[in-house]
């Protein structure tokens, strides 16, 4: 009896701790399942903007076959209905929606930056969706080059099945010139090179026409001589494509009338002061070294084409810095003068849309106050101005 007293007491205890083991075991499951199963916290924008160029999203085959080629470009119509919509297909605007309607009811031909690759590698999946929320037909979209790309970057090369090497393609002894891990692009190396087709042919086939180099003597050789062979790729490309393209510059003081002839059109800022007017030199008289003003003769007569705009980077002195100061009425004025004056034989004068504007600067605003934007949504709203003045060519 004495034994099957002990007998029953081991079966007991046994028992007991099975159910115990399993009641821990449900328990740190439940636990488990909350943490994983809870919404977590929303990383600050801080830290959003500090990991954005580790952690580009793998750029991934698209369905372009079906997409209908674009009409052939109209120069006429990019010097005379062209705007400087930097960033629409690459929603620099965080109103990206709205900024899609407000370029389906301009005026608006050509889209001038609409790809924007300022420290960031194209997503031509969001550039893919973007182009398709415009409803406007007959549209030229632009593509803009950079000279600023972020070492950091991570973007996968398809064709090759890698991810391409950013700090391969750096200007050597230039350090960090914009911000933190940037650098300056060559065009000396041979994976900038890579990049710069990868991304110019993966433009073309989505329909993207007019493709812009930032600065190109900060990206170009030492002997000026990389230019030519990049611009024979991107045409041989589209040329297989059935896509008719222009090719521009940002080409400073550069004089070179064989050099400048390489490219479409050459472009700039105008250089406005406080009352909206311009000065006649070839250089701006309150900036260092020569910033060039290209619809001077010493540029215009040796380029194909000029187109004209003002100039933005965020800081108070640039051109749209100055007309966002301005009074609706002088800003009206402006544009018109601009228009006016810029708009014939080799010159073309580009709507501003929108653009980058110092934080501080104190004049109208777009969605933030470092956006300009012509939304009649925004304090600027310009866009009925701009479209009259279109409307007219």
């Amino acid at each position: 009896m004495k034994m099957n007293i002990n007998q029953e007491n081991k079966i007991n205890a046994a028992h007991i701790v099975a159910i115990f083991l399993v009641i821990v075991f449900f328990a740190v499951g439940l636990i488990v399942f909350r943490v994983r199963g809870s919404i977590p916290e929303k990383p600050s924008q801080q830290a959003s903007e500090d990991n954005s160029a580790i952690e580009n999203k793998e750029l991934l085959p698209l369905d372009v076959k079906n997409r209908p080629k674009p009409m052939p470009v109209s120069m006429l119509r990019l010097k005379s209905q062209g705007c400087v919509a930097d960033g629409l297909l690459s929603e620099y605007n965080p109103d990206w929606q709205q900024y899609a309607n407000l370029i389906n009811r301009s005026n608006c031909y050509y889209l001038h930056r609409a790809i924007e690759t300022w420290l960031n590698p194209p997503d031509f999946e969001t550039i893919n969706f973007e182009m398709s929320q415009i409803s406007k037909k007959d549209v030229v979209f632009g593509m803009f080059i950079a000279e600023a790309i972020d070492m950091r970057a991570k973007y996968f090369n398809n064709n090759e099945d890698r991810y391409f090497d950013f700090e391969k393609m750096c200007r050597k002894g230039v350090a960090n010139p914009w911000g933190e891990h940037t650098c300056k692009p060559n065009f000396a190396s041979k994976e900038y090179r890579d990049y710069i087709a990868y991304i110019t042919h993966w433009a073309i086939d989505l329909g993207v026409q007019s493709f812009t180099f930032g600065q190109i003597y900060m990206q170009e050789g030492t002997h000026g001589d990389y230019a030519p062979m990049i611009i024979n790729d991107m045409r041989i490309y589209a040329k297989k494509k059935g896509v008719d393209i222009v090719i521009g510059a940002q080409t400073g003081d550069i004089t070179d009338e064989n050099y400048l002839k390489l490219f479409d059109y050459i472009e700039g800022g105008v250089g406005i002061d406080e009352n909206g007017q311009v000065e006649d030199g070839p250089c701006l008289s309150t900036r260092g070294g020569c910033w060039a003003l290209l619809w001077h003769q010493d540029y215009a007569s040796r380029a194909n084409n000029v187109l004209l705009h003002l100039d933005w980077s965020g800081i108070k002195s640039d051109d749209l810095d100055i007309f966002a100061r301005m009074t609706p009425e002088k800003r009206s004025e402006t544009l018109k003068t601009l228009y006016e004056k810029f708009n014939s034989g080799k010159t073309g004068f580009l709507m501003p849309m929108f653009g980058v504007l110092a934080g501080d600067n104190g004049g109208c605003r777009g969605p933030k106050k470092k956006f300009y934007s012509s939304d009649i949504l925004y304090s600027c709203g310009d866009e009925k101005t701009i479209n009259e003045i279109l409307s007219k060519k």
